[in-house]
């Protein structure tokens, strides 16, 4: 037979956090904001204009920092497993970020005119055209 189930059983079995671990809880989930900022702006400045590449750059940068810190954090301190997951895949996101950036960098003017013709573009005929013109400027190698 089973044994009757107290509600308050499992809320016994957990000691309250010290101040310490409070405070330390609080830090990494304030970092965790931080990164989770930080991994968002860097996505839709880089979506917004290519002029906003060096902001999208630094971002990027800071991203990949907070989520080291909080990546050692979790590991040290075993923090959340969800503030764990969160950031691995923040920092995947910024390394895919920091690919688009460095393409982006090297085949700026081509990108440049490419989103200028893009804006300009009325027509799905002539979004396709500004593809092709992006196309045709860019190395035989890459097309």
């Amino acid at each position: 037979m089973n044994p009757p189930k107290d509600p308050a059983g499992p809320q016994q079995a957990r000691h309250p956090l010290s101040e310490a671990a409070k405070t330390s809880l609080l830090k990494t989930h304030n970092l965790f904001r931080s990164f989770v900022v930080a991994v968002l702006g860097s996505f839709f400045v880089y979506q917004l204009d290519i002029n906003f590449l060096w902001l999208s750059s630094i971002l990027t940068a800071a991203s990949i920092a907070l989520g080291i810190i909080l990546l050692i954090r979790a590991a040290k301190l075993k923090e959340s497993k969800l503030v764990l997951f969160g950031t691995i895949s923040g920092l995947v996101v910024s390394a895919v970020m920091v690919l688009l950036i460095m393409v982006s960098a090297v085949f700026f003017n081509q990108v440049r005119d490419f989103q200028q013709c893009a804006r300009n573009a009325l027509t799905q005929q002539a979004t396709t055209q500004c593809q092709t013109q992006l196309e045709k400027s860019l190395p035989a190698q890459l097309r």
